[in-house]
């Protein structure tokens, strides 16, 4: 019999978390960023491999997602953006989880909750991506045939341009640049 468990972290569990994400970002400084995303994307496969929560799985299709932005050349990051999401995925090549991973039904929830932290931070990011993907995945479909060039479009590139105008200026709104919240998180 499934059972649903509730918990709500408060500020100081945040701190904590959020030392511990500043620690792991602070390791990870010497790693490139293909073995970061590696690492990234290692998680996830253990995760799609293992028996765990839907409330994980779900957290994951946020990690799955803020991955995606890293790689897809069509959205293509800017330096200082960029940046921004390799940190937020730094804390996954941290060897030594709070929660070990292997530990069933448990372990992988310090996970879920970094990544809801990491999509707090960058909730414009991913905002912006979304809509991009969207986009061009409606563009695609009603250009059909001729969608091969749909990359190296001008109309791409200008909505590209437009969005990621948008998220730094919504990022940089006045007190909301940490994107941090004690929102609970519902598990199991």
């Amino acid at each position: 019999m499934p059972m649903e468990i509730t918990f709500e972290l408060s500020d100081s569990d945040l701190e904590y978390f959020w030392k511990v994400m500043v620690s792991a970002r602070e390791k990870a400084s010497g790693l490139d960023e293909a073995t970061i995303i590696d690492n990234a994307r290692k998680l996830l496969s253990e995760v799609w491999n293992s028996d765990t929560s839907d409330f994980i799985r779900d957290c994951m299709s946020h990690l799955e997602t803020i991955i995606g932005m890293t790689v897809d050349k069509g959205w293509g990051l800017e330096d200082e953006d960029r940046k921004r999401v390799i940190q937020a995925l730094a804390y996954f090549s941290e060897a030594k989880d709070l929660i070990p991973d292997d530990i069933p039904g448990l372990g992988f929830i310090d996970d879920a909750v970094m990544i809801e932290m990491v999509s707090a931070e960058l909730k414009h990011e991913i905002q912006a991506y979304r809509d991009f993907c969207v986009f061009r995945a409606s563009e695609t479909s009603r250009l059909g045939d001729e969608a091969q060039d749909l990359e190296r479009s001008d109309w791409l590139e200008e909505r590209r341009k437009q969005l990621h105008s948008r998220m730094r200026r919504r990022r940089h709104k006045k007190g909301d640049s940490e994107g941090r919240s004690s929102s609970p998180f519902s598990l199991f």
